[in-house]
């Protein structure tokens, strides 16, 4: 076989190599429509202003996700902001107007387009993790204080994991930027966000343009990626 199978169409639906995969035998079960999900999770770069779901159904998806996604000693430290119209666009704004103050004019010109195909989406989902409550962690639990920061970071890598294949599931598309050292304090400002929370990641999120298609994922061979012992 050479793709999973696909259990529906349209503009979110995603082709995913397993060349790799095809050297294990499938079994099937319970959790098959869940790794589906998983495997049909792509980077999404050209977007649409659209959303095919209700504002109300993208909040529940981050509020449920980030209810629900573990954290070390049930911290909640994971925090997430969602933009939508104006707001949206002010942050790609402050993204561009942070690039053109370190770059020169021609390096700018090179990278903007690609700030302006994330502002072309519908909304943003801003990442933190509260650091207070990691630093809270670390002064009471002395004996694991080196690793509270690691664990954070690891829990809000699963939080935006979970966000994005849900979002996936609802026909949308979405990637994971990362301009946080250059836009957190102007972030913090526009938005009122509390000076403890950190910021780890921007996520734009719309509708896929018309004629997007995933590109087929290469993966090594599970035998160089996973180890076995029975």
């Amino acid at each position: 076989m050479s793709n999973l199978n696909r259990s529906r169409v349209g503009p979110s639906t995603k082709l995913v190599n397993s060349t790799a995969a095809a050297r294990v035998k499938p079994v099937g079960g319970s959790a098959d429509a869940f790794l589906q999900a998983i495997a049909e999770r792509r980077s999404v770069y050209a977007l649409t202003r659209k959303s095919s779901i209700p504002d109300e159904r993208v909040v529940e998806i981050v509020q449920h996700a980030v209810l629900h996604t573990p954290t070390s000693f049930n911290s909640q430290s994971n925090r997430a902001v969602v933009l939508f119209g104006e707001n949206h666009v002010r942050l790609w704004d402050v993204v561009a107007e942070s690039l053109r103050k370190i770059l020169p004019p021609e390096q700018f010109e090179g990278m903007v387009g690609k700030v302006r195909s994330f502002q072309a989406g519908y909304l943003t989902i801003l990442y933190f993790i509260d650091t207070k409550v990691v630093k809270g962690l670390e002064e009471q639990f002395k004996p694991y204080a080196e690793n509270f920061a690691p664990w954070a970071q690891q829990s809000i890598g699963m939080l935006q994991s979970n966000v994005w294949v849900a979002l996936e599931e609802e026909g949308l598309g979405a990637s994971l930027q990362h301009y946080s050292n250059l836009i957190e304090a102007e972030v913090k400002k526009v938005y009122n966000i509390p000076e403890e929370w950190s910021l780890v990641a921007q996520q734009p999120v719309g509708v896929p343009a018309k004629g997007w298609k995933a590109p087929e994922k290469d993966a090594k061979p599970l035998e160089e990626t996973v180890k076995v012992f029975h």
